[in-house]
């Protein structure tokens, strides 16, 4: 009676009512969080204050309510309860005496700093098997990676079960700093950069060797390279059997891989003349990054041996039996990273820090051999401008098809989703480049220059937006051309505010003329998306409608109501979401491109509603044709016609030549 009396009195001095008699509700004075409307129910409230008198006549808990007082009145640190067993063990999994948001709120009236002594959390109130009993996950996993380590902190082995424990009492606490302290001074002792906390992350991979040659195919590969040196060196017309029988990479590749052998660089640019002047030596396993200019000439390879191809066959190239990881791992090189290396510490100054991605100009030594070697293009060698054009727009357009990022990086596997390699193989076997639609077709590059050239009146290399309103004989819209120059759809690189490089146009143009293609719907729909959330709702298509209806009152043509088209609209692509059109349901309708031309191209979209039979049946008979294969055939053929009236007149490129142009 006593002890109860002792509790009440103290329990009143704590604000805590035991009575039964009206009071304020338990939230505003425990600080609990979890039952904000207690007095809403009279009911339960009344079945927490019965819960709450049990819990408070047990022995147990009159002594722990007194000891926490005592621990109070005297200023000490109070301790929350530690759940123990029938042994007196501590409980791997139970329920404490005291639930964890009363400790909360009994410890937050106490003086005693919060850093010192947190509240116990809900995750932690389970005790030690809360944390020991979960499997380990990821090393990568965002929810205990938060939880437990702090941000920056290498990541550490598994603890072992019965290794150290989370609750706060205070013997485990103090056992607890004892190991810390152990493990922090061992850890010190022994830390390198490949020390065992960094091996105990285990690997999510098996290395570039569980896609390497065995070792009976590599010796059969050796044993043919060696019966084609026949004892000697080989130049780079010789080496071109051995780069396809043996590497089976295509024949234009024979320079790049003789100057990955030799260790010397492809490209002789004026930002490398020292390295020139050194001899051209550099990583022995890879050189430094091609030429920066379009403009930079390759450097042809010194005589190659056997014994200098054996061991870089053996050291890089028999690591990558795949074919799409072999032209990749070629085109990049091992070039180590300055600014990567620069910012690490003497410990990882030994590892080598390789580039992961391919860059415009890692591509320039093969398309130059290309050049040089391929008898579809053997007119061009008198003519430098036009190869260093044709060389951009071959870069621009496997850019745009194969990097899907659109970042400039083209990462090892989008090389490998891509059909690269094999445009690559066929346009090395066959004689007429231009079969080669996929990237390397002269016709393409053509129709692209022309087409900028037109547009480009002054001849800057750059056209403006008034010049873009010009394209396709004013087909688009305004509101579309300025969606395009703000850069919505792409960032432009020409380096100009509000001027369109040549970069920016292959861009536009292959997206303009072949909107059934994923990446160019993708750029229309940052065009037509304006909040940006990749959604295109109706007030977003009406817009660019309103503009529409404008040009075709001033043609003289009866405007479609715009409750007619968006219904139109709508049974075409058939949305997931009623009104809200996404990058799925436009790769899932074969009339995507329609949608844009009926909301900013006026021309493509009188065309659509007026063709006729015959062109049809072309498409069907041709399926293989792309929008752009179609396009760019018949823009050839108009500006080739073109070309050979003007010299029937005397005039023609010669002369726009001479008046300071390029083409």
């Amino acid at each position: 009676a006593t002890v109860g009396h002792s509790v009440a009195d103290a329990m009143a001095g704590l604000k805590v009512n035991v009575t039964g008699e009206p009071r304020g509700p338990l939230m505003e004075t425990s600080g609990n969080l979890e039952m904000p409307n207690v007095n809403k129910f009279p009911s339960s409230k009344l079945k927490l204050d019965e819960f709450f008198l049990n819990w408070l006549s047990s022995l147990e808990s009159q002594k722990l309510v007194l000891s926490l007082l005592e621990d109070a009145k005297a200023g000490r640190p109070l301790q929350g309860p530690v759940p123990t067993s029938s042994t007196g063990a501590v409980a791997s999994a139970g329920v404490s005496p005291l639930s964890p948001s009363s400790t909360q709120a009994l410890l937050s009236h106490s003086g005693a700093s919060l850093a010192a002594t947190p509240p116990l959390s809900p995750q932690k109130a389970g005790g030690v098997g809360s944390f020991r009993d979960t499997p380990p996950g990821s090393p990568l996993s965002p929810s205990r990676g938060s939880r437990l380590v702090p941000p920056g902190t290498p990541p550490r082995a598994p603890t072992p079960p019965g290794a150290k424990s989370t609750l706060r009492s205070p013997a485990l606490a103090s056992a607890a700093k004892e190991n810390s302290a152990a493990d922090r001074s061992s850890t010190k002792e022994n830390e390198t950069p490949s020390d065992s906390s960094y091996l105990a992350v285990p690997r999510f991979y098996n290395g570039t060797e569980s896609g390497a040659f065995s070792e009976e195919q590599s010796c059969a590969k050796l044993k043919l390279a060696k019966e084609l040196f026949g004892g000697k060196e080989l130049d780079v017309d010789g080496f071109k059997v051995l780069a396809t029988d043996v590497c089976e990479l295509p024949s234009f590749f024979a320079p790049l891989i003789m100057h990955r052998a030799l260790g010397t660089d492809p490209m002789d640019d004026s930002s490398s003349d020292n390295d020139q002047d050194n001899g051209g030596s550099v990583d022995p396993d890879g050189g430094s990054p091609p030429g920066g200019s379009p403009s930079a000439h390759a450097v042809v390879p010194g005589a190659l041996s056997y014994e200098t191809f054996e061991r870089y066959w053996r050291t890089t190239l028999r690591k990558y039996a795949d074919d799409n990881a072999r032209a990749f791992h070629v085109l990049r090189g091992k070039r180590v990273l300055d600014d990567v290396c620069d910012g690490l510490d003497e410990h990882h100054t030994h590892r080598n820090v390789h580039t992961q991605s391919l860059e415009h100009a890692d591509f320039r030594p093969v398309i130059r051999e290309l050049l040089r070697t391929h008898p579809g293009l053997e007119f061009l060698k008198d003519s430098p401008e036009f190869q260093d054009r044709y060389l951009e727009t071959v870069t621009y357009r496997i850019f745009f098809e194969v990097n899907t990022c659109w970042n400039g990086k083209l990462r090892a596997s989008e090389f490998r989703k891509s059909d690269l390699l094999q445009a690559m193989r066929k346009c090395d076997e066959t004689d007429d480049v231009n079969k080669c639609l996929r990237y390397f077709s002269y016709e393409h590059f053509y129709v692209m220059y022309c087409k900028f050239w037109e547009l480009d009146t002054d001849h800057d290399f750059l056209i403006d937006k008034e010049d873009l309103l010009r394209y396709g004989n004013h087909a688009l819209t305004y509101r579309a051309v300025d969606r395009v120059f703000s850069q919505a759809p792409r960032q432009f690189t020409s380096g100009v505010p509000q001027k369109m490089g040549y970069e920016d146009f292959c861009w536009f143009v292959l997206s303009e003329e072949d909107k059934q293609n994923p990446l160019a719907q993708m750029y229309w729909l940052r065009v037509v998306d304006l909040d940006g959330d990749g959604v295109i709702r109706p007030r977003e298509m009406l817009h660019f409608y309103e503009e529409q209806v404008q040009r075709m009152e001033c043609l003289n043509q009866e405007p479609v109501l715009w409750e007619d088209v968006l219904c139109q609209m709508m049974d075409m692509l058939k949305p997931a979401v009623d009104g809200e059109v996404t990058i799925n349901d436009l790769k899932k309708c074969k009339l995507a491109g329609n949608f844009f031309n009926v909301l900013f191209n006026l021309n493509k979209f009188i065309a659509f509603e007026t063709r006729d039979p015959f062109s049809i049946r072309q498409e069907r008979e041709e399926p293989h044709l792309t929008e752009w294969d179609r396009f760019a055939r018949g823009e050839y053929i108009r500006l080739s016609m073109e070309e050979e009236e003007d010299g029937d007149d005397g005039t023609g490129w010669d002369e726009t030549m001479n008046d300071g142009g390029s083409l």
